[in-house]
């Protein structure tokens, strides 16, 4: 399983990666090593992905491997509905994924990815971005 990259206001810079895949993948070139990318708009965007709660998340499912939402909020012992609200958001940005959750089934929330790197740039494609101060 590969590491997500996580970048922030690379706008440019993704258009334009985004545009040699697609270019390489018209002409039949393997993309086995690309890294998948997620970009943030701004740090304030990034810093809810890194916030401690979800970090903890993160953690807990890679080392205990729950098989429920609510194992998951036993595990970090934190109240079920928040745990949900964390990784559904964690799932729409696509770090966890869950598996199972029909017919009245436990939802199962599993790492899409080995890891994160991030990729903080600081110059001018970072001017853009949001700073949040707190």
């Amino acid at each position: 399983m590969p590491k997500l990259k996580v970048t922030v206001g690379e706008r440019d810079q993704l258009r334009d990666r985004t545009r040699r895949r697609i270019e390489a993948a018209e002409e039949d070139v393997s993309l086995e090593d690309a890294q998948p990318v997620l970009n943030f708009e701004s740090y304030a965007e990034l810093s809810r992905l890194l916030s401690q709660k979800n970090l903890e998340l993160l953690e807990a499912i890679a080392e205990h491997e729950p098989d429920s939402i609510r194992h998951a909020a036993e595990i970090v012992d934190r109240d079920y509905k928040q745990v949900h609200r964390n990784l559904t958001e964690l799932e729409d940005v696509g770090v966890i994924e869950f598996e199972g959750g029909g017919s009245g089934r436990s939802k199962k929330p599993i790492l899409a990815y080995d890891g994160l790197e991030i990729d903080l740039p600081f110059t001018d494609s970072a001017n853009d971005t949001d700073v949040a101060l707190s």
